[in-house]
C-alpha cells in the first residue's frame, strides 16, 4: 500500500474500480484496511474491502485486504507520516516480501513510499530497492524504466552529475549489458534481445573529439558483452538512440547516467512507465512517482502506472515460468 498518508490507497480503490483491469491478474491489498475504507469515504471512491488471509480463497468481487496494520483513524492525516505510520509502512513490505519468498504470492507491486519515513521507522535504506536487496540477497540487480515504446537501464543513478565520468567503469557497464540482456529473456519473454548502449558525450564524442570515456570505457564493456554472446551494440550518440529504440529497432537502451534515461523515457512513459527491479529472486515492479502528499486525500492521484505496474510483474511472472520450463 505504500505511505498511509500518500496517495497508495487511492490508486489502489482507483486501480480496483477499474473496469478495464484485467480479470486474470488476482490482486491482493498489503496495507490497512481501515485506512483504505477512510480514503474511500473521504474521496467518494467505492471501497468494498474484504479482509484476506493467506489460505484462504481469492474473492469472486471486492477488494482482497491483508491488513497489517490499523491506524488510528484519528491520528490520520493525509500527506504526512508519523513514526507509527512509517513503521506500518515498512511492516508492508516486510510481509510481502517473506510472502513472495514462500511462493504464498507470486510477485509485489509497490505503491510509493517517502525514504525520510523509512528512515523514521528505523530502516537504514534510502529506499524500496535496497531494502528488497537485503531481505532477498541479491547480489546483482538494478532499476529498469520500462514502458511499451522504451526500456532503459542505468550505469549510475543518484550522484551528482559531475561524478559521472569517475563513476563509469568498463566492469559496470558491462556488468549492466549483462543484467539487461538477461532480464529481457527471462522477464519479458524476448528470446534474442537487441541492446543498444548509449555514449556519455555528445555525438558520443566524435572520435575523441569531446571526450575519451567511449573509448576507453564504453567500448571495451560492449565488446566484452558481444564476446559472451551478447547483441549489444554502440555507443550511439545520445540525441538519436532513444529515437531508434522507441522506434523498435532496440529492445533496451544501457544509459549512463539518470537524465539521460529518464528524460526520454519520462517523456514517452510519464503515466504509464513502470519501475522494475532486474536481478532479485522474487518480481517486483512499482509505480513511477513518489507519495505526492501534496495532492494525497484530494481526489487528483493517476492510477495509470499502478495498472501498468500490476500488469507487467503479472507478465514477468508467467515469462519467468516460461523461461524456466525451456
Amino acid at each position: 500500500m505504500g505511505c498511509p498518508g500518500g496517495i497508495g490507497p487511492e490508486i489502489i480503490l482507483k486501480y480496483f474500480s477499474n473496469i478495464s483491469r484485467p480479470p486474470e491478474v488476482r490482486s491482493v491489498v498489503i496495507g490497512d484496511i481501515g485506512i483504505l475504507e477512510k480514503c474511500g469515504r473521504d474521496l467518494g471512491l467505492p471501497a468494498p474491502c474484504i479482509p484476506w488471509q493467506p489460505g484462504q480463497s481469492y474473492p469472486e468481487s471486492g477488494i482482497p485486504v491483508l491488513s497489517v496494520s490499523s491506524l488510528d483513524l484519528a491520528d490520520h492525516s493525509w500527506g504526512h507520516f508519523t513514526q507509527k505510520s512509517s513503521k506500518c509502512m515498512a511492516d508492508y513490505i516486510l510481509t510481502a516480501v517473506k510472502l513472495a519468498k514462500n511462493n504464498i504470492i507470486d510477485g509485489i507491486t509497490t505503491c510509493p513510499i517517502s525514504k525520510s519515513a523509512l528512515q523514521l521507522a528505523g530502516h537504514k535504506f534510502p529506499g524500496h530497492t535496497e531494502m528488497l536487496v537485503e531481505l532477498t540477497g541479491a547480489q546483482n540487480y538494478t532499476m529498469m524504466m520500462a514502458g511499451d515504446s522504451l526500456k532503459v537501464t542505468l550505469t549510475t543513478i543518484h550522484c551528482a552529475l559531475s561524478q559521472v565520468p569517475a563513476k563509469l567503469t568498463e566492469s559496470a557497464i558491462y556488468n549492466l549489458i549483462h543484467i539487461t540482456n538477461n532480464a529481457l529473456k527471462t522477464d519479458f519473454g524476448i528470446n534474442s534481445p537487441n541492446i543498444a548502449v548509449a555514449g556519455l558525450n555528445p555525438h558520443s564524442s566524435e572520435d575523441g573529439l569531446f571526450g575519451t570515456e567511449e573509448e576507453n570505457v564504453i567500448t571495451p564493456a560492449i565488446h566484452r558483452a558481444i564476446h559472451d554472446g551478447v547483441n549489444a551494440s554502440g555507443p550511439y550518440p545520445p540525441d538519436t538512440v532513444f529515437f531508434k529504440a522507441s522506434s523498435g529497432l532496440y529492445d533496451a537502451v544501457v544509459c549512463m547516467y539518470h537524465d539521460q534515461g529518464l528524460i526520454p523515457f519520462k517523456l514517452l512513459h510519464f503515466k504509464d512507465g513502470v519501475n522494475v527491479t532486474l536481478g532479485l529472486p522474487i518480481v517486483r515492479t512499482s509505480v513511477d512517482h513518489g507519495t505526492a502528499y501534496d495532492i494525497a486525500g484530494k481526489g487528483l492521484a493517476d492510477e495509470t502506472s499502478l495498472s501498468c505496474a500490476v500488469a507487467m510483474a503479472s507478465d514477468i511472472c508467467k515469462n519467468r515460468i516460461t523461461h524456466n520450463s525451456k
